[in-house]
């Protein structure tokens, strides 16, 4: 569908017209087409209907009725999505560019590279909106990635529906400035949404686009040129010179430049939008949702609750530092984890890059055994992990990616039944690596664990506990692992084996240590060998 036959509309919740977008002379076929769109909606067969009936009202003691931690949650230990977008063009110093392009002077700072770079490349008058003819997409394929993603161990999936940038990576009818008529000429987000359910993989969609609002336009102290983090709640700088200051009828959606009331209804219109077109399974959210009003966040998850309950769907939603109530969503730390176990269920989203969560040009990647060790030390906290990968404008996943993604993937085919159907033990483990604190709260993402740190989980039925070795232990040696025995539940050791070669080892239990007796090396595994202690 081009866009002079597209429709741009956005209905505030009030449910009357807020703003409409079009070329005048479609302004009548709008109205006759609204008055079909209306009676459609209040028809008794429509889904809006199905949606109302639903138990949940826009209220936190409502909304804390939904089971935020699923089974199929719990079990599902990995998800993988993937920051992709006009940002991917330039691919120069990280996903934060439409920002940084407009901030002159900040030297060895952060993105402080990124306006030089711009200028020199592409000019001054050469704006954000003008990448996006290059964003093409032309080698995207959605069921290739979502068999990727499968075989690399993954149990659910999804895009970054929209960055702070303002770009919907899905095809809107809210949001002009998305995928389907600009740029790719694809609807990215419903192609992947659609090959990951064809393989039974949960859907995720994330948003970040709370950011996007244009909040300093009368403070002149936080524009552009006034200070080297100019506007930090906004993500476009603001200058009268700037672009971002604009009026024009299209791009000021894009830069963000639009009265807050009407900003707040176009960002949950967007959100609301994506759940009723494609029925995602977890909405995720990065940090600055504490910038909408709160009737609007409840307005957002009782929707998304109640389309989830409409549709047979155990569905829940992530937030990040304290912008949701813990007893309505799942907690998010960036790059990060906890310290200990947690009483909740929680994620973490972490890069499979170093240095950036977009496609850079010169990307360096983490190794399989950083990434696997780390999620193990996840998994142990009751946490689970969602790792981002980043794909080349063109629609292309690097190899390097391609090759960590294989090794994630081979190790945890080899030891599924220690990832997915387990909980956590009364411990989470123990060892002798240096925890160092994360940017975000909690630990860091990239912890060096070794064969000296062990971590336990245990599977959900009860059969077995098992033991993470965080390395290659000696061969042929004896370990002694305590917190096993002599904790909360009275367990009793049958056997000990070593998962992946199955090979059964000698074992003994004296006091409150067990001890068992290595196999050979070829019988472990180098990343993490897991031995498998089974109970009665």
């Amino acid at each position: 569908m081009t866009l002079a036959s597209k429709l741009y509309i956005l209905i505030p919740t009030t449910g009357l017209l807020n703003s409409i977008v079009m070329p005048t002379f479609l302004r009548f076929t709008f109205l006759c087409a609204l008055s079909v769109f209306i009676s459609f909606c209040t028809s008794p067969a429509s889904s809006t209907e199905a949606v109302q009936a639903a138990s949940y009202t826009e209220d936190w003691t409502s909304l804390a009725k939904n089971e935020k931690e699923p089974d199929w949650f719990k079990d599902a230990k990995l998800g993988i999505y993937f920051h992709w977008g006009v940002y991917s063009v330039p691919a120069f110093q990280s996903e934060w560019y439409p920002r940084w392009m407009y901030v002159a002077d900040r030297g060895d700072k952060w993105g402080g590279k990124i306006y030089g770079h711009h200028q020199a490349t592409y000019g001054k008058d050469f704006n954000y909106h003008d990448f996006i003819p290059d964003f093409g997409a032309e080698q995207f394929d959605a069921a290739e990635w979502a068999e990727l993603f499968k075989s690399a161990g993954a149990k659910f999936a999804g895009p970054v529906a929209q960055h702070h940038d303002g770009f919907a990576m899905w095809d809107s009818e809210i949001n002009q400035w998305n995928a389907m008529d600009k740029g790719p000429g694809k609807d990215i987000l419903g192609d992947i949404f659609s090959e990951l359910k064809k393989r039974d993989l949960k859907t995720i969609a994330t948003f970040h686009h709370a950011r996007l609002l244009q909040r300093n336009a009368q403070d002149s102290t936080e524009w552009a040129g006034s200070s080297i983090n100019p506007g930090s709640g906004s993500h476009y700088p603001y200058h009268p010179d700037l672009i971002t200051s604009t009026n024009d009828p299209e791009l000021k959606y894009l830069y963000g430049n639009i009265p807050a009331d009407e900003f707040h209804d176009y960002w949950l219109g967007q959100v609301n939008e994506v759940v009723d077109k494609y029925s995602p399974d977890i909405i995720w959210f990065d940090s600055w949702l504490d910038q909408i009003p709160e009737s609007y966040l409840r307005k957002m998850v009782a929707h998304h609750f109640n389309a989830g309950a409409a549709n047979a769907q155990e569905v829940l939603v992530a937030y990040k530092q304290e912008d949701l109530p813990a007893n309505v969503g799942v907690l998010d730390i960036e790059q990060g984890g906890k310290k200990d176990i947690s009483d909740d269920y929680w994620l973490t989203d972490i890069t499979i890059s170093r240095n950036s969560w977009s496609y850079i040009e010169g990307q360096t990647y983490k190794s399989p055994s950083l990434l696997i060790r780390n999620m193990i030390d996840v998994w142990s906290k009751r946490g689970i992990v969602l790792l981002n990968v980043s794909p080349m404008a063109a629609g292309v996943i690097p190899e390097e990616q391609r090759v960590v993604l294989a090794g994630i993937g081979q190790w945890i085919s080899q030891h599924a039944e220690a990832v997915y159907p387990t909980r956590p033990h009364d411990i989470f483990g123990y060892g002798l690596a240096e925890i160092k604190d994360g940017h975000f709260g909690g630990q860091a993402a990239n912890i060096a664990y070794t064969e000296n740190d062990l971590r336990f989980t245990l599977a959900k039925d009860g059969s077995a506990l098992y033991v993470y070795a965080l390395g290659l232990p000696p061969a042929n040696t004896e370990m002694e692992v305590e917190h096993i025995l002599g904790g909360t539940k009275d367990y009793q050791v049958k056997g000990v084996s070593v998962v992946g070669s199955e090979v059964a080892l000698d074992w003994s239990v004296e006091g409150e240590l067990l001890k068992f007796r290595t196999p050979a090396q070829e019988e472990m595994n180098e990343i993490a060998t897991v031995f498998r202690v089974e109970l009665q």
